[in-house]
């Protein structure tokens, strides 16, 4: 990597520290789901969410990145919704995680798990206990269609509201999972508060109708966020716990007229407890909501200190601008990680980049096709 003129002058390349963590390069794997697990004839058997032996090599492979985030894992039957998406909540389940960090150590990587509850995303079907989806208030997802247990494209539910006692419960489903991440050895962890999944549900306006503690103030609506990190906190310093949000997503069928101002405050608020770095999904590529300005990074690095994650659909270039900009400290890559596990060596000696993967192995049961069957690039010799 030293010999490329142009790669030690990168900014992508240059050491960064998250907490206590020094990091090689400022390169991050995306948490990208890709439902990988081994897929079960009874998909509630417990067995299709255990993480198993492709899932580590293909970490492993991308582990020269400066930090590698896991995709999104689920906390709890409630909070779970994706067919052979892992979770992390069994002892099965803790050891298939182990493997996978040993597999990132192994190659000196550092690897934070990110924690998942779908809310109102989640069909019913994956819930045997309670047979329903929760949110912050009982409000449909409008467009598109939810997957139910079979895979099969199903009508969207009008989730229940969480009670007050329910939250406080999740709050905790939140710590437990933490504790068992820290069993499995990860470095650190990240809250996934973005996508339109549980936490976003709380945080934006559109969705959170409640009037109670939990609902209406920007002091209330971020209440379950930071309610979650006090708890996470309590088995990982802050300095080990990141936080992911996205201002202008549509995914989930999500946005508020109010979000500039929100995630303005969620900065502000989030920075007081000096967690590893926030990651915004400032990006257009995911859908944009249009409902308000369009929150940039370099918008809220105003309000927020600590290390900042760009993402969503960047290049080579336009993530080193960002970093020699000061808008963000690292750069999340992911359909281009994808194709190019070994992308930081490619930035690097500026070796060309694979093709995309095709769409239809990003989350399909297709084994280690467009999984684990990137090739690594071979200068030719000359």
């Amino acid at each position: 990597m030293g010999d490329s003129k142009q790669g030690p002058k990168l900014q992508l390349l240059q050491p960064v520290k998250i907490g206590d963590l020094d990091l090689p390069n400022r390169v991050v794997l995306a948490p990208l789901t890709r439902a990988r697990c081994t897929p079960s004839k009874n998909p509630l058997d417990g067995k299709n969410t255990i993480p198993n032996d492709l899932m580590a090599e293909y970490y492993e492979q991308r582990a020269s990145g400066g930090l590698i985030i896991t995709e999104a894992t689920a906390i709890s039957e409630l909070g779970s919704g994706w067919l052979n998406a892992p979770h992390i909540r069994t002892k099965e389940e803790v050891a298939g995680w182990k493997k996978v960090v040993d597999r990132v150590h192994k190659r000196n990587g550092h690897v934070f798990l990110q924690l998942w509850h779908m809310g109102r995303q989640a069909h019913s079907s994956f819930h045997p206990s309670t047979n329903d989806s929760v949110s912050a208030s009982a409000i449909k997802i409008k467009g598109g269609n939810a997957k139910n247990i079979k895979g099969e494209n199903v009508e969207w539910e009008t989730p229940r509201a969480l009670t007050v006692d329910e939250i406080k419960a999740t709050v905790q489903d939140y710590r437990k999972a933490a504790e068992l991440c820290k069993e499995a050895g990860f470095d650190g962890v990240e809250i996934h508060s973005a996508n339109g999944y549980l936490i976003d549900q709380f945080l934006q306006s559109s969705t959170n109708k409640r009037t109670d503690q939990y609902g209406g103030s920007q002091e209330n609506r971020i209440r379950f966020l930071k309610e979650v990190f006090e708890a996470v906190s309590k088995v990982y310093p802050a300095g080990r716990i990141g936080f992911r949000v996205s201002p202008n997503g549509a995914y989930g069928d999500m946005g508020s007229e109010d979000n500039d101002e929100m995630f303005r405050f969620v900065a502000q608020e989030m920075d007081k407890y000096k967690p590893a770095y926030m990651h915004v999904m400032d990006g257009l590529g995911f859908g944009y909501h249009g409902k308000c300005p369009v929150v940039r990074v370099a918008d809220l690095k105003k309000y927020f200190s600590g290390p900042i994650i760009c993402n969503v659909g960047l290049t080579k270039g336009v993530a080193e601008g960002m970093l020699r900009s000061g808008a963000a400290d690292l750069a999340c890559f992911g359909r281009l990680y994808m194709s190019n596990p070994d992308l930081v060596e490619r930035f690097a000696n500026d070796w060309p980049l694979e093709k995309e993967a095709p769409y239809e192995t990003w989350w399909q049961p297709t084994g280690p096709k467009g999984y684990t069957d990137w090739p690594t690039y071979t200068p030719k010799k000359e």
